[in-house]
């Protein structure tokens, strides 16, 4: 038996290199696994080591595999900062970014640099590549997720619609949409649409402000994947109580592993 084992790469990026953990759990000689990339890396593994919480993806793993017999390679890229994040995860093509006051406006147009294109483009092949040959990690879409919280709820979305042969599953929680406007939005996702779709487990809390200030842009989206997204390749949940924090997007990430294992 091989014990788990977090793995970190410096893999390079646009400026210098970005640090990628890998977590795997533990396996039998020969064993592969399907994978979970992730965004924010900085905040899936060891609670002593992430500034604003844990999701304990480790315990998660495990005590899936403790219950099921069945587990997972989980892949963190991390985006360190605030500015770092708001880079790598907001993308250009999904519509008009649209800023909620002028103030943000200004400073967005001085100091943005948005480009989830890039992070992207780095994930598909860079990272995924380099994962696939060095890890036991099952291929194919079937076999392979994405999911993201906040602003990483946003870029889970939008990697997720633009790869579908990719990705079969991805976790999209507290998603940052409301700083697209719905037409632009759905014309945009509507373009992205072929026969076989990502399966989406759409997530929002109601629970504190960031929430609340959320919730219309998540609302807007799901009507329109009610419009136009295969049935039964979403799922919609709501917890009219949850915070914007990890301690609610747990247990969404143990939802979406289990689903996922379970096909």
């Amino acid at each position: 038996m091989i014990d788990e084992k977090i793995t970190d790469l410096m893999i390079p990026y646009i400026e210098g290199k970005r640090l990628v953990r890998v977590f795997v759990p533990e396996h039998e000689e020969g064993e592969k696994f399907p994978v979970i990339y992730m965004t924010d890396g900085q905040s899936l593994f060891e609670e002593e080591k992430c500034p604003y919480g844990c999701w304990h993806i480790r315990e998660t793993v495990r005590d899936t595999l403790a219950r099921t017999g069945k587990s997972a390679i989980v892949v963190g890229i991390y985006n360190d900062n605030d500015r770092e994040r708001a880079d790598d995860l907001t993308p250009t093509t999904m519509g008009k970014i649209h800023y909620p006051n002028l103030l943000i406006q200004i400073i967005a147009k001085i100091f943005a640099r948005p480009r989830a294109e890039k992070f992207d483009d780095f994930i598909i092949h860079t990272v995924i590549p380099h994962i696939e040959q060095t890890f036991p990690v099952k291929t194919g879409r079937e076999n392979t997720a994405f999911c993201g919280s906040s602003s990483g709820g946003l870029f889970s979305f939008f990697t997720a619609l633009s790869h579908p042969d990719i990705y079969g599953y991805a976790g999209v929680f507290s998603p940052a949409f409301i700083m697209f406007r719905q037409d632009g939005l759905e014309k945009w996702i509507k373009s992205k649409l072929v026969d076989e779709m990502t399966f989406l487990s759409m997530y929002m809390g109601n629970g504190d402000d960031k929430e609340r200030e959320l919730y219309p842009g998540f609302e807007s989206c799901c009507e329109i994947l009610e419009r136009c997204y295969p049935d039964g390749q979403y799922k919609k949940t709501v917890n009219e109580n949850a915070h914007h924090n990890e301690a609610a997007w747990e247990p969404m990430f143990r939802d979406l592993l289990e689903k996922m294992l379970g096909e």
